[in-house]
């Protein structure tokens, strides 16, 4: 059995359609000084969070290429010189036949020689010979020459007998100390810009790759405003006079008032908090950044409060401004709770740091944060107190006014048929946030392009909706035995949904296999519903247990297809018990804590007892009743599953008619709210 408006629904993030224009950044007038221009743009190297309607940088980036190309040509030069001087000192080369003849003579010393390359000194100096066989002026000692391959000499005799020194050594390049030491230094320079390379990269990415630098999306000209959020008028009421502040300081100013310093969006997940803050800042046209809690913590301690001071830092340069932080209980906890061998540390200082920033605002610096949660009963009570998050909104799920608003926007882009009713939808669609009114928009506009179509019918918004609420259909071959066992499951949910005064209305039955369920009752309230009695509540367990109590009647047995139906059942039990005071026993007080273990509050082991008694004994009472009203209504399920077997589906038109029971309220049927 199926009740979207209890159960949690699956939600696909929803994109709000944007307004088109960029606006400029206005200036801000501080109080009690004249107008100042806006200061140059942030830092652009990367930051983990995304930027919104900063001011235009026209300063232009220094080209670092022009640096490297006069580094090269400058290293280039020095060795050029260098290399020159060298070669002007090198030794003379000269011809193998003069060698020869200096052997002859004794006149030479000592010889380096590697292979054919021959390098060595005279006893005595010579003129250098020229070309021609004559004498130069010049002389030389040290010498280099080439031997030839076909030379029949014996030069290492004749060294021998004139007392010469052989080396077999490599030809040593006889450089300078200069240029020695400069290619020493480039050695040693390439190892240690190596190393450093290394160890910056190391630094950046962290160990394990954590602490990787997150590269900022580009800063967008496309804003969001008031006219893009819809369905929760009251919210945006509460921040218009944000918006006010930040356009007319000095209205406030005048009587001696400050903006808050933080404003706490606390709702559901999907409801619209984050596109809220986007149409603030939008709306009062100041710079917006966002980012999520969970991106300033990292394994090393300290990074995750310096990247706060960054960004704080860098609002200031373009105040007024306006920082949104997303999902701020992860960093906002309470300090010293849930403490595992020092693992919050990085948690509690980036959390400490943000309490000090905000701290240091003087109320006319023109930066306000805006966090966003869905758990704030769990964050640190120095962040909610007056002087940090000065308020505290909480933003609900639409009723079904805001939710036809909500489809309204979120269908501007969508060319509509004559026949949709988005009245009707939002109607039928009691719960949904305005992430799931956005998912069904895009749903049902893919409904209609898998079908060719120009434009969305209504029964695609219907089709979409029977596909988020209740699964896509699965085509299976199911045994004749199990189709009918699961007709009367289906039969024994819908008619004491329809039996119980004051249940939800049943929408459609059908026994086609959707999802992981192989049939599907679908029950919704005619209104939104803010409170429930314990008398709804038992019927939403009846109506839970129906499907095995038809089974036990008609079969006298209980299969597995019962064990959603039990966990619904044994849920709403225990919030009856331990949360709302439904028990006599147990009495009106809280017993059961979500995510904390009721003992950490001092719930005794003999009070949990009681408390899964107390919940044996409502589902047992519940499941009494609902056999014997099955048994009483024997004939109208028999007819309700023998009609499932024909038709498969049957709409909250059809299914009334079959078991012969009047629709609540008598209101007109709509066949067309279920898609055949």
């Amino acid at each position: 059995m199926t009740n979207p408006q209890q159960g949690d629904r699956a939600k696909i993030n929803g994109k709000a359609t944007n307004k088109d224009e960029s606006r400029q950044a206005s200036e801000y007038e501080r109080s009690g000084n004249a107008s100042t221009s806006r200061p140059d743009s942030p830092l652009e190297s990367p930051r983990p969070w995304h930027t919104e309607g900063l001011p235009k940088n026209d300063k232009k980036k220094p080209k670092r290429w022009i640096f490297w190309v006069c580094a090269a040509a400058l290293f280039a030069l020095i060795w050029g010189i260098f290399s020159w001087q060298d070669a002007r000192n090198a030794p003379p080369s000269i011809a193998y036949t003069e060698f020869s003849a200096q052997v002859k003579a004794g006149n030479v010393k000592e010889i380096y020689a590697k292979g054919d390359t021959i390098q060595g000194e005279l006893k005595a100096a010579r003129p250098i010979p020229n070309e021609d066989g004559s004498k130069s002026d010049r002389e030389y000692a040290k010498f280099t020459t080439e031997r030839p391959t076909f030379a029949k000499d014996d030069p290492l005799a004749k060294l021998a007998a004139s007392d010469g020194i052989v080396k077999a050594t490599p030809v040593i390049d006889q450089r300078g100390p200069i240029v020695n030491f400069v290619g020493t230094m480039l050695m040693w320079g390439i190892l240690i810009g190596i190393a450093i390379w290394f160890f910056r990269r190391m630094n950046r990415t962290g160990p394990f790759g954590m602490g990787r630098e997150v590269k900022p999306i580009e800063q967008s000209n496309v804003r969001v405003n008031f006219d893009d959020v819809a369905g929760i008028d009251e919210v945006e009421a509460q921040v218009g006079e944000i918006v006010d502040f930040l356009k007319n300081p000095s209205k406030y100013a005048k009587l001696g008032a400050r903006a808050p310093k933080g404003v706490l969006l606390e709702g559901a997940p999907g409801t619209g908090k984050t596109l809220l803050a986007r149409a603030t800042a939008g709306e009062a046209e100041v710079p917006f950044f966002s980012a999520s809690a969970s991106e300033f913590i990292e394994m090393i301690v300290g990074v995750g409060a310096q990247r706060v001071r960054q960004l704080f830092e860098e609002a200031r340069k373009v105040a007024p401004a306006i920082i949104f932080i997303d999902e701020i209980d992860a960093i906002g906890r309470s300090r010293g709770s849930a403490r595992v061998s020092g693992g919050n540390d990085e948690r509690e200082q980036t959390l400490n740091q943000i309490l000090t920033e905000m701290d240091g605002f003087d109320g006319t610096e023109g930066v306000i944060v805006i966090g966003a949660t869905n758990r704030a009963d769990v964050l640190d009570n120095a962040l909610t107190r007056p002087g940090r998050f000065d308020r505290v909104i909480t933003v609900n799920a639409p009723d079904m006014g805001g939710r036809e608003q909500i489809l309204k926007v979120h269908t501007r882009k969508i060319p509509l048929a004559d026949d949709v009713d988005l009245h009707r939808i939002a109607s039928v669609t009691p719960g949904a946030t305005g992430a799931d009114l956005a998912n069904l928009a895009n749903e049902a506009a893919l409904q209609a392009a898998r079908r060719e179509d120009e434009s969305v019918r209504h029964t695609d918004f219907m089709n979409a909706l029977e596909q988020i609420q209740l699964g896509v259909e699965r085509n299976v071959v199911i045994p004749e035995e199990e189709r009918r066992r699961t007709a009367y499951h289906e039969s024994g949910h819908a008619l004491l949904g329809m039996l119980r005064k004051g249940a939800d209305p049943v929408r459609k039955v059908s026994i086609i296999p959707r999802g992981q369920a192989l049939g599907v009752t679908l029950s919704t309230p005619d209104a939104d519903r803010y409170g429930y009695d314990e008398d709804y509540l038992r019927g939403r367990i009846i109506g839970a247990l129906g499907g095995m109590a038809a089974e036990n009647a008609i079969y006298g047995v209980v299969t597995t297809g019962a064990e959603s139906d039990l966990r619904q059942a044994t849920a709403i039990a225990r919030q009856m018990v331990g949360k709302w005071g439904m028990s006599e026993k147990v009495g009106p007080m809280t017993v059961l804590i979500d995510d904390a273990d009721p003992r950490t509050i001092g719930i005794s082991d003999v009070t949990l007892r009681t408390v899964d008694e107390e919940v044996r004994r409502i589902i047992a009472e519940c499941q009494e009743q609902a056999v014997r009203m099955l048994e009483d209504h024997r004939d109208q399920l028999c007819a309700i599953a023998e009609e499932l077997m024909v038709k498969e589906t049957l709409n909250e038109e059809e299914v009334y008619a079959v078991a012969g029971i009047e629709r609540p309220g008598n209101r007109p049927a709509r066949a067309e709210d279920s898609a055949q």
